[in-house]
């Protein structure tokens, strides 16, 4: 429900307006063919298999719709051009894959990899029983939250840099304050958190610190955070070649949860650092 004041003449009107959200996806089922949405066609979902309709104006991105008001996935928010950005950087196979636990809960993953990583696309803001929740379902699991939705979480971010303690590695920082960096929401995360601070923007000088990605790992055994500084391209590229953040499993022969935290990440080696000279993140160059 939404209430709408308007003034006229100098008296207040009020409106009471209702309206239930749907869920707006990429694809639908087309005679059991995976398809966009185009006009004049109609589908099914692939979750609770109820018809869909084509949405497809001039103002928001061509999608499907539930000709009800219901939404079949409580976990799907819709989609935003950033959303659709991002999942197209992957197959189309991977995209808005249906994944089904052994009692038969279904949720619809942004995209899964053929290794069954999922990768979910966070916009607006998450609560954390739900984040939780999720966590759980997809178990081997990254988040891409869009960090442009608030204006102040780049600015903070920038600010909180100062805090960051350098490792062996170039391009992987000790976080002992995370919360001077990053939203309180996401720091009790149990998967890796990826901060994409330029959105669906362009900027031209290499050097803005808002083109590079910055991938919170869970915490370690003292509080402390990991973060790493990643291209966009790498990330692609190694998602893609099923090269980062494999899951790994703890035996009694292994080392301390640090020391496991630093190595797992030397399969998404980190693509650039920050260098406080020129305060600016700047590219690890390989020989």
């Amino acid at each position: 429900m939404a209430l709408f004041v308007i003034k006229c003449d100098n008296t207040l009107s009020y409106f009471i307006f209702t309206f239930s959200l749907k869920s707006h996806m990429k694809y639908a089922l087309v005679d059991n063919i995976k398809s966009e949405a185009t006009k004049g066609l109609s589908g099914n979902c692939p979750i609770c298999e109820s018809r869909l309709i084509a949405r497809c104006g001039e103002i928001k991105r061509h999608h499907w719709a539930h000709k009800s008001t219901r939404n079949c996935d409580p976990w799907w928010e819709n989609e935003t051009d950033w959303h659709r950005k991002w999942k197209d950087y992957f197959p189309k196979d991977w995209q808005e894959v249906i994944h089904k636990a052994v009692d038969g809960e279904k949720h619809i993953a942004d995209v899964r990899t053929p290794q069954n990583l999922v990768i979910e696309f966070q916009h607006s803001r998450i609560d954390p029983e739900e984040r939780r929740s999720r966590e759980k379902f997809y178990n081997d699991m990254i988040w891409m939250v869009d960090g442009t939705r608030l204006k102040r979480d780049f600015p903070r971010f920038l600010k909180g840099m100062q805090n960051l303690r350098k490792t062996k590695k170039p391009g992987l920082y000790f976080v002992d304050f995370p919360y001077k960096c990053f939203p309180s929401t996401w720091l009790n995360s149990s998967a890796p958190i990826i901060f994409d601070f330029l959105g669906t923007d362009s900027v031209e000088a290499p050097s803005d610190l808002r083109t590079i990605l910055y991938c919170l790992y869970p915490q370690i055994e003292d509080g402390t955070r990991i973060l790493a500084c990643i291209s966009r391209e790498a990330f692609i590229e190694e998602i893609k070649k099923g090269l980062m953040f494999k899951k790994q499993h703890k035996t009694e022969n292994e080392s301390t949860n640090r020391n496991m935290s630093i190595n797992s990440m030397k399969r998404g080696e980190p693509t650039h650092y920050y260098d406080p000279r020129k305060n600016r993140i700047v590219k690890k160059w390989r020989f």
